[in-house]
């Protein structure tokens, strides 16, 4: 590994927490970097980090990045351009690391990369649920509750009921865990980071919020269900939310062969995002809940009145 990786990696983990989707854009801005400098160009970056971040050597780095050069795996048997979505990403990423080393950020009067200020209109927000649609909501959440529920269902129940009282984002229910919620599930301890993470220095914002009677009482009946599925992992299970079954890694070995993990492991943003679709559609909630999680989070946080 080069010297100037290494501190790279330092400095990365010197950041504070992050959302798990902002830790895998730094993570792959980290590999692409790693890839560059096997390069002609970037030799004299390999032994140090003030020199790989040298705004001269990432107009280069961006540009065979966004070519696709730099892609750690094949796309359709090649490597074609990056999207849009990654760029941008990508200079968020390398923005954040700039200012942790105390280094200019990348300005847009002065964008390395070369290309003029995206002029284009806005991308309108998808439209969120009225007041009157989240009451509905929570009465039809709340229909279910007096009997036994699946884990599953209560699993999405709880979820949707603490979106409902938190307005929180899918990043922040990752990061949820058992003591955020106090002794009689009355109260939960939200931790709110700023948006865009282009701010290494700040700490999160912690809300306490009430709970309602109906995330109390959705959340006994996954509480019960989550130690089940938890019993058998070894070590402390922490995660408020949870994987209800075995899922194989994605990782083959040497054989081609996935190995399984087990129920009851931590729910990341991806699994959340596929929790939600999969509950509003099993439990006949689309006339109700909109097609992504944060469009129902915008709507509770504008009638919650919480930014």
């Amino acid at each position: 590994m080069y010297a100037s990786i290494r501190a790279l990696d330092d400095l990365l983990g010197s950041l504070p927490a992050a959302g798990s989707a902002r830790r895998r854009q730094l993570g792959a801005f980290r590999g692409e970097l790693s890839r560059a400098l096997d390069l002609d160009g970037f030799h004299p970056a390999r032994g140090d980090l003030t020199v790989l971040l040298d705004h001269t050597l990432l107009r280069r780095y961006f540009e065979i990045a966004e070519s696709g050069a730099l892609r750690e795996r094949l796309v359709h048997g090649g490597r074609p351009p990056t999207s849009p979505a990654t760029n941008q990403a990508r200079r968020d990423c390398v923005d954040i690391m700039l200012t942790a080393a105390g280094r200019p950020r990348l300005q847009p009067a002065t964008r390395p990369w070369g290309r003029q200020p995206d002029t284009r209109p806005a991308v309108a927000l998808r439209p969120t649920p009225s007041a009157g649609e989240l009451a509905a909501l929570r009465r039809r959440l709340g229909t279910a509750l007096p009997s036994p529920l699946d884990p599953g269902r209560a699993r999405f129940t709880a979820m949707i009921a603490m979106v409902l009282d938190t307005a929180a984002r899918a990043g922040e229910l990752a990061a949820q865990r058992l003591d955020d919620l106090d002794e009689d599930l009355l109260h939960v301890d939200v931790r709110r980071w700023p948006q865009h993470g282009t701010a290494p220095t700040t700490t999160a914002i912690r809300d306490v919020l009430p709970l309602s009677l109906l995330t109390t009482t959705a959340l006994r009946q996954w509480l019960s269900a989550r130690q089940r599925l938890t019993a058998g992992l070894q070590g402390s299970a922490t995660a408020l939310w949870v994987s209800l079954r075995a899922n194989h890694t994605g990782l083959p070995d040497d054989q081609g062969r996935t190995s399984m993990r087990p129920p009851g492991l931590p729910l990341e943003e991806r699994g959340l995002a596929r929790a939600y679709a999969t509950g509003r559609h099993r439990y006949e909630l689309a006339h109700l809940l909109p097609p992504k999680l944060e469009q129902l989070r915008r709507a509770t946080a504008e009638h919650l009145n919480i930014p």
